[in-house]
Order: C-alpha cells, then structure tokens, then sequence
C-alpha cells in the first residue's frame, strides 16, 4: 500500500541536502497527509494539525544539511510530528497526553492500486467498514504498520506501547478483516 515505492528515499535525503527544493516538495507529496493524520489524532484540531505538519517540514529543510544521516526516515518524521504535536498541546495549554483509546482518527479509505482492482468495490467497502470500526489505538497501529510500513518495534516506539501490545492490536485488526471478507463472501453466494 506504499505510495511512491519507486522513489529512492536515501537520494531524496542527499537531494535535500544539496539544497534541492523538488526533492522537499516529493517528500511533502509523500508524507503530508499521514503525518497530519497523526498530528490530528493527537492534537484534535485540523487547523493545529497543519500547523505541526509544516512545522515539521521547515524543520526538517532547516535540517537538510545533516537528515542524510537518518537510517530510518519515516520513522524519523514520525517522531518528530508525535513530538512537535506534543509541543503545540503545551504550548496552548492543552495537558493531556496522548490516549490511543481516544484518538480523533480520520475515516480510514484503501485506495485502489492494480492489485485492489481485482477486489470488487463491495469488498472494498467491508475492509474499510472493519478497519472504521476498529478501536481508535488498533487503527493507527493498524495505519502505521500497513499503510506506512513501519515495523513493529517503530510503532512501539512512537506510540509508548509495548511490542507484544503491537502485534496483539495487528493480530485484531487482522481477525476483524478477515471476518468482514467472511461475511461479504457469504452474502455473494
């Protein structure tokens, strides 16, 4: 589910580093909506979302001249946004730390790549119906391992959970799908 697989995210970080702003701009393209995603989910706000997301992009420019040293950029932007959404909830007074259980997590939508096509829409529809209503804290592990790509260990990591916690919610999310296809599948018979 991976956008841009193509892209050689090691020469976008040298890119960046020489300066180059299209390289900035393929890394905004790329990542923008999951980290406003997460900044929302975190900070319940669009307006303060967007705020934190472009804060971490001039951030990261800012940085341009050593983030060629990342190993692991993803990861990367991800802590940056769970840190700088946390800076913004201090700064306006908002002390409440970050609850998996009461994320304010936006509609969850696959978008269909040439393997989804082969899926009909139906089914489509129910993967997306389980995942909506997974709780909020399996749905962003479920986010962030699937749609992202980030391994067990990262998501632990960025979210304060346990490993063992990971793959439980993953093991979840993965039986609820499971069931809805079970369910769509006898309804087509």
């Amino acid at each position: 589910m991976q956008l841009f697989p193509f892209i050689d995210w090691r020469d976008i970080q040298n890119r960046m580093a020489e300066n180059d702003q299209e390289a900035l701009r393929v890394l905004y393209d790329h990542y923008s909506k999951r980290l406003f995603e997460l900044a929302y989910a975190i900070v319940r706000s669009k307006e303060m979302a967007e705020e934190v997301v472009g804060d971490v992009f001039i951030q990261v420019w800012q940085k341009r001249k050593r983030i060629h040293t990342v190993e692991n950029f993803s990861f990367y932007l991800y802590v940056m946004t769970r840190n700088s959404s946390r800076s913004y909830l201090r700064k306006y007074g908002q002390k409440k730390l970050l609850d998996l259980d009461e994320l304010a997590l936006p509609i969850y939508q696959i978008d269909a790549s040439p393997e989804d096509l082969m899926i009909s829409g139906e089914a489509l529809q129910a993967i997306n119906r389980a995942i909506n209503e997974l709780p909020p804290q399996c749905r962003m592990v479920f986010k962030l391992v699937k749609e992202d790509g980030l391994k067990y260990r990262e998501v632990a990591e960025l979210l304060h959970l346990s490993p063992k916690t990971v793959e439980n919610q993953m093991g979840i999310a993965l039986k609820k799908m499971h069931a809805a296809l079970q369910i769509y599948r006898r309804e087509q018979r």
